[in-house]
C-alpha cells in the first residue's frame, strides 16, 4: 500500500477519450465485441464499477469481485485505460433493509423512499461501516491492475440535504463551536426578530420550517461540508491502496445543492465533472432558448460556462467523466445531436481545459430509469451515426496526440463565482421567474448574463472563487486579468470587497453587478450605503431598487448600437459628480437613474451595472471593456455564430479552436500563420478559411 499523492491531470499525456462502460448491464455477454468497437473508435479510457454495489456485494459480507477482471484485462490488451469507481452512491437492498435508519430524511422524520439512488445519509455510522468495507474490497482487488490509471470515489455527491437526527445534532454542535454561546448566535443571526432568541442550544429549531436567511446559509454551508468530508474520507481510504501514478477524483454535478466545488476538490488530485447540455437548436449561436432541465444548459455560452466552472474548482485542467452522447434527460427529452455537434462540444470542452472526454455512456440501456438516456450505441447495439461521429472524433484526437499537453486556456476576463451567494440567493431570490414564483436560479441567471456577454463579444472567461482571488492578491490579479466581473457577489466579507477595490486601484477594470456588496458573510443586509466598501471607488450609491416586469430599452453613446435592454432588476443608482454615466434607461421613471456608471479609481476603473443586462447589452459592455480580445490575434473579422477558444502551450505557441455554431458556412480571414492539428494543412496570414456548418477546427501557431 502507498500513501504518496497521485499525479494531477496536467501530467496526463494526450486527451483521454472514451465512455462509462457497464458490461454488467448487458443481457448477453459481449465484452470482447464492445472493446473491439471502442478500440476502433479511438477510445483510450473507460470508467467502470461505480454503480453496482449489489453486484460487488450481493449479500452482507459476501463479495463477488472477479466479474470485472475480463473487462480490465480486455481493455488493457487493447491499450484502453480504466478509471475504477467506488460503488457507494447506490445502496443495495439488503443494506436498506438491515439498516433502514441510514435513509436520508428529506424533512425531519420523513425518509426518502428507497427505489432510486443516493437515498442515504452518508454521514451515518452504519452506512460508513459498510461503505468502507466494500471500498476496501474493490480497490484492494484491482489497484495493482495495469489498466487502472485512477479512481472515481462515489458519483455526483451532494444531491440531498439530509435532515436526520444525527445530522441535525452535528449541525448544532458545529454552531456551538463556531459561535461559542447562544447569546452570540442570537446577536449574529438577529434572533430577536419574530421572537426567535434561544436560551439554550437545545431550543434551536430544525430546518424544516426555517424562514431566516442566516440559518439557511449556515445549514447549506454545513451540508456542503458534509459532502466534502465524505469524499475526503473515501479518497483517503483509496490512497492506502493506490499506486503513485494513479489519481483520485469524484465526478461533480455542479448544480447539486450540497456541493462547494472549490472545497470539495482540495482533497482530490484532479477535478472531474459531468457537463450535460441540450443539443440541436440549443447549440445554435443565433438562437436563444431556455434550459430544458435545471441540470442541463442551453446555448454555446452555457456549455462553455460549465467547462469554465470545472476549470475554476482547482484552477487547472479537468476530466469530463460524463457528457452527452445522445439525448440525456428522460424519455420526454429527445434531441440527439445534429451532425458535427458532438465534435464541436467535445472540442469546446477541451478548449476550456478538459484533459478527458468521456461519454455517458457506451450503450443505451434496455431497462431501468435511464432507458432513454442515449449512449454511443443505440438500443440495437449496432454501431450507427453516433458511433461513426464518435469514432471520427477519436481518430482526430489520436492525430492531435500529445500536442495539447500542458495546454492552459486563455482568459480575457475573470468572473467571480460565489457558492455562498448562490446558496443565499436560492433562499431569498431578488426577482421572480416567468411563472411569478421566487426564481431559485436567480444567482445563476445574473452570472450567466455576464458570462454570455463575454462569449458573444468574442472573448473568453476565467472563473475564480473569492478565496482564489484573495490568494492571488490585488496587484497580481490586475496584471493577470485586466477585467474582473463581480456579478451578484451578495455574501461577501469586508476583506473580499476590499480586494475588489484594491484590484481596481492596482490597474484592473472592476465590473460590479447587481447585489454585489449588499450583504455580509452572514447574509445580513449591510447597514451602509450600497455597494458597501465599494461605493467611493465606484463613484455610485443606491438607496432603492426595483424589479423590472418587462425589459426596458437602454440607450448609450458608448456601448454599441443601443439595441440592448435592462431585464429583471434596476438599482436606483446615484452617480457622483466625478463618475461618468455610460448607459441610461429609456423609461419615464427609471430614466431618473443611470443604468451603467463608470469611474476611474487609482490606476484602474470601476464600472457599476445596475441591472441584469440583456444578451446584446452584456456583449456591448464587454466589447467596450475588452476592446481587443485574445482571439483577435487569429482573426478579427469574426462574429457569431463563429466563436474561438484558445490557450497557451508550454513552448509559448497558441492552440486555437474555431467553431461555427450554425447551419450556414462561415468564412474567416486569418491574421496568423497556423497549421491544422488534424489534417496537417498549413494556412498563412491573410488566407480565408470557410468553417462548414456545425464545423470545428484545431489550429496551432506555426
Amino acid at each position: 500500500m502507498n500513501h504518496q499523492r497521485p499525479r494531477e491531470a496536467r501530467e496526463l499525456t494526450g486527451i483521454l477519450f472514451g465512455a462509462a462502460y457497464y458490461a454488467e448491464y448487458h443481457q448477453d455477454e459481449r465484452t470482447e465485441t464492445d472493446l473491439d468497437l471502442m478500440k476502433d473508435a479511438g477510445f483510450t479510457v473507460i470508467r467502470v464499477g461505480e454503480s453496482v454495489w449489489s453486484t460487488w456485494e450481493p449479500r452482507d459480507g459476501e463479495f463477488d469481485l472477479d466479474w470485472l477482471q475480463p473487462v480490465l484485462d480486455g481493455a488493457h490488451a487493447r491499450g484502453i485505460s480504466v478509471i475504477l469507481g467506488t460503488p457507494t452512491y447506490a445502496v443495495p437492498p439488503w443494506l436498506q433493509q438491515a439498516y433502514p435508519e441510514i435513509a436520508a430524511e428529506v424533512r425531519t422524520g420523513t425518509s426518502m423512499p428507497w427505489g432510486a439512488r443516493q437515498e442515504v445519509d452518508y454521514s451515518h455510522p452504519a452506512f460508513r461501516f459498510h461503505a468502507e468495507r466494500v471500498i476496501r474490497a474493490v480497490i484492494a482487488r484491482y489497484a495493482a491492475h495495469p489498466a487502472v490509471i485512477g479512481y472515481q470515489v462515489d458519483n455526483e455527491p451532494g444531491m440531498l440535504l439530509p435532515h436526520n437526527r444525527g445530522t441535525f445534532r452535528r449541525f448544532v454542535r458545529r454552531l456551538a463551536a463556531a459561535y461559542g454561546d447562544v447569546e452570540t448566535l442570537n446577536r449574529e443571526w438577529g434572533l430577536t426578530y419574530w421572537s426567535h432568541r434561544i436560551a439554550d442550544w437545545s431550543e434551536l429549531w430544525t430546518p424544516d420550517g426555517n424562514s431566516l436567511p442566516q440559518y439557511d446559509l449556515a445549514w447549506r454551508r454545513y451540508q456542503a461540508d458534509l459532502t466534502t468530508e465524505f469524499i475526503t474520507w473515501q479518497a483517503e481510504i483509496v490512497r492506502e491502496y493506490a499506486r503513485p501514478e494513479q489519481f483520485v477524483t469524484t465526478c461533480i454535478a455542479y448544480p447539486r445543492p450540497a456541493v462547494d466545488d472549490e472545497k470539495l476538490v482540495r482533497a482530490l488530485d484532479v477535478t472531474a465533472g459531468n457537463p450535460y447540455y441540450a443539443m440541436q437548436d440549443h447549440l445554435d449561436a443565433t438562437c436563444e432558448r431556455e434550459p430544458v432541465t435545471p441540470w442541463t444548459t442551453s446555448g454555446v455560452s452555457g456549455l462553455l460556462r460549465q467547462a469554465d466552472r470545472l476549470f475554476s474548482s482547482k484552477q487547472s485542467r479537468f476530466l469530463v467523466t460524463e457528457t452527452d452522447a445522445q439525448s440525456i434527460g428522460g424519455p420526454e427529452f429527445n434531441l440527439p445531436p445534429y451532425p458535427g455537434q458532438l465534435r464541436q462540444s467535445a472540442l469546446a470542452l477541451i478548449s476550456r481545459g478538459a484533459a478527458m472526454i468521456e461519454y455517458w455512456h457506451w450503450h443505451t440501456l434496455p431497462y431501468g430509469t435511464e432507458t432513454y438516456w442515449g449512449g454511443v450505441l443505440p438500443h440495437s447495439l449496432e454501431p450507427g451515426r453516433i458511433y461513426r461521429e464518435v469514432a471520427e472524433l477519436g481518430a482526430a484526437l489520436g492525430t492531435v496526440g500529445t500536442r495539447l499537453d500542458g495546454y492552459e486556456p486563455d482568459a480575457d476576463v475573470a468572473i467571480l463565482w460565489s457558492n455562498d451567494s448562490r446558496y443565499a440567493l436560492e433562499f431569498t431570490p431578488p426577482f421572480p421567474d416567468a411563472a411569478g414564483r421566487p426564481d431559485r436560479a436567480a444567482y445563476q441567471r445574473v452570472f450567466d448574463a455576464f458570462h454570455r456577454g463575454v462569449v458573444d463579444a468574442g472573448a473568453q472567461a476565467r472563473i475564480l472563487h473569492p478565496v482564489q482571488a484573495l490568494g492571488i492578491g490585488a496587484a497580481a490579479l490586475a496584471e493577470r486579468f485586466p477585467t474582473l466581473i463581480a456579478p451578484a457577489f451578495y455574501v461577501a466579507t469586508d476583506e473580499e470587497l476590499d480586494l475588489l477595490a484594491a484590484y481596481a486601484a492596482a490597474g484592473g477594470h472592476l465590473v460590479i453587478g447587481i447585489r454585489t456588496g449588499y450583504a455580509d458573510e452572514e447574509a445580513r443586509a449591510r447597514v451602509a450605503q450600497a455597494p458597501d466598501r465599494l461605493a467611493a471607488a465606484a463613484g455610485v450609491r443606491y438607496e432603492e431598487f426595483s424589479n423590472l416586469q418587462s425589459a426596458v430599452p437602454v440607450q448609450s453613446t458608448r456601448l454599441g448600437d443601443g439595441a440592448g435592454s435592462a431585464t429583471l432588476w434596476a438599482d436606483g443608482l446615484i452617480a457622483d459628480e466625478d463618475a461618468e454615466i455610460i448607459a441610461e434607461y429609456d423609461h419615464p421613471w427609471f430614466r431618473s437613474f443611470p443604468a451603467i456608471v463608470t469611474k476611474q479609481h487609482g490606476d484602474g476603473r470601476v464600472t457599476t451595472v445596475g441591472t441584469v443586462p440583456s444578451t446584446e447589452l452584456a456583449a456591448d459592455l464587454i466589447r467596450w471593456a475588452v476592446p481587443r480580445a485574445i482571439a483577435d490575434s487569429l482573426t478579427a473579422d469574426r462574429a457569431l455564430p463563429v466563436t474561438i477558444g484558445s490557450g497557451t502551450l508550454p513552448d509559448g505557441r497558441r492552440a486555437w479552436f474555431v467553431f461555427n455554431w450554425s447551419w450556414s458556412a462561415a468564412p474567416i480571414t486569418l491574421a496568423a500563420d497556423v497549421v491544422d492539428a488534424v489534417d496537417g494543412r498549413v494556412h498563412g496570414a491573410g488566407d480565408e478559411l470557410t468553417i462548414e456548418p456545425w464545423g470545428s477546427l484545431i489550429l496551432i501557431d506555426r
